[in-house]
């Protein structure tokens, strides 16, 4: 192999390197991996690290970027990435059949996980006709109504759940993000955090947003 012909072979491998790579680029940014529930929520709710306040509903990017603890409910989601056709075959199985709950609340949870949240709140609703009274699915409705700015609805939701669930955590720290982060009802949250923190011993998440309303309310 002369060199012109070496030259070229070695342009055409970084080409298809560098097409490659940009193509996983592409797609990571389309699909991004879905969060476990409540990782980095406390951290998102303390704000970026320039301080500023992420804490209203247009700013928020994920669900664990609400600063909220969710807990996707026990249908389930689809995988991590998984394809708009995915979505698309669930949309078309809850038209056909809308009592059929378990495809609802999967097709509920992905659009939670793309940040659809007026889609998604009509779909939980909608579970709960179905499958009424489960506190995980009301803490998750109460995060698409915080997310679309509805924070009375949103705080109904968590109470409920902790009706139906008193040692219920997600609900209870949910209600001190949306008082504090969102209303800045300094009083009411710690109330919140300080019962959650005898329900929650050692829970690390539940310190950090303690710390952090304290620190907003001296900086208020």
């Amino acid at each position: 192999m002369n060199k012109d012909n070496l030259l070229f072979a070695v342009i055409g491998i970084l080409v298809g390197f560098i097409s490659g790579y940009l193509l996983h680029e592409v797609m990571a940014s389309r699909q991004p991996p879905r969060l476990r529930p409540g990782d980095a929520a406390a951290a998102a709710a303390m704000g970026a690290p320039d301080g500023s306040d992420p804490g209203n509903a247009a700013n928020a990017a994920s669900p664990a970027a609400t600063g909220m603890a969710g807990t996707s409910g026990p249908g389930g989601a689809p995988p991590a990435g998984a394809p708009m056709a995915a979505i698309q075959q669930l949309r078309e199985q809850v038209e056909k059949n809308p009592n059929d709950a378990d495809a609802v609340l999967k097709l509920a949870n992905a659009n939670f996980d793309i940040k659809r949240w007026d889609r998604a709140r009509d779909l939980y609703a909608q579970y709960l006709k179905l499958r009424p009274n489960q506190a995980d699915i009301l803490s998750d409705l109460g995060i698409t109504y915080r997310e679309l700015g509805k924070y009375d609805d949103a705080l109904e939701q968590f109470v409920k759940a902790q009706k139906l669930a008193p040692d219920h955590w997600q609900s209870r720290y949910n209600q001190a993000v949306v008082l504090g982060i969102d209303l800045k009802r300094y009083d009411d949250a710690s109330r919140i955090l300080a019962d959650l923190a005898k329900l929650q011993p050692g829970n690390q998440e539940v310190a950090r947003l303690a710390a952090e309303l304290d620190r907003r309310r001296k900086a208020a």
